[in-house]
């Protein structure tokens, strides 16, 4: 069995949604003073590797703690998108090529390749997004997440965020963004875990995301 790790570590200098503040990691114990350490944590609920779910755009729709755990778990499937362009739109091609593959899985991961400009301003740059016959595919279908190595869901220029707009309004779904290493997951299915942070009444919540490899 190989454990690929998927997640960004949270740090104070890390990539964030442009407007929003950076993490902070202050040291509230210390081992010299209190025989143990302790660090108080003050960041968004979207930040790093995280999940939106449907309250993340609309009041009354289900938050991330009231999915069942089962929601965060299941079969992938990582679609490679890295022949792309910049502001190129992911096509429904991309996603036949798998065949029942892709039906078969629980999450469909997209692979820009978008990690490798992890911590550098192209990290904020035009990448790929889905097009409109992509989404309804998804919509369509009975998947519990969807997952990007990229920022949004949205065109990072897209401050009307339509696609969370139109995915979150047509079913309860969960969305990953900033994944990382969906290169390493090869093209078949695996089981991939991505658990967020519980807390009440959630918008959203970083997440650690894992893909078991079964050899």
């Amino acid at each position: 069995m190989k454990i690929i790790d998927l997640t960004h570590t949270i740090k104070e200098d890390m990539p964030v949604y442009p407007g929003t503040e950076p993490p902070s990691l202050t040291p509230a114990s210390s081992y010299e003073k209190d025989g143990f350490k302790e660090t108080l944590l003050n960041m968004f609920s979207h930040t790093g590797t995280h999940i939106d779910p449907p309250s993340h755009i609309f009041s009354g729709k289900a938050t991330l703690d009231s999915f069942p755990a089962s929601q965060f778990v299941g079969k992938a499937l990582v679609i490679d998108c890295r022949s792309l362009s910049e502001g190129d739109t992911i096509n429904l091609n991309l996603i036949k090529k798998y065949g029942d593959a892709a039906q078969n899985a629980d999450f469909l991961l997209f692979n820009l390749g978008w990690d490798k400009k992890w911590n550098s301003d192209a990290y904020f740059g035009d990448y790929p997004y889905l097009s409109d016959e992509v989404l309804d595919y998804i919509i369509s279908g009975d998947y519990k997440g969807i997952g990007f190595d990229v920022i949004g869901l949205d065109p990072i220029s897209d401050a009307s965020l339509k696609m969370h707009k139109k995915l979150f309004s047509s079913k309860n779904i969960i969305n990953i963004e900033n994944l990382k290493n969906l290169d390493l997951c090869g093209s078949e299915l695996f089981t991939f875990v991505c658990l967020p942070i519980k807390i009440e009444n959630s918008d959203g919540a970083p997440a650690r995301a894992i893909a078991i490899i079964e050899k």
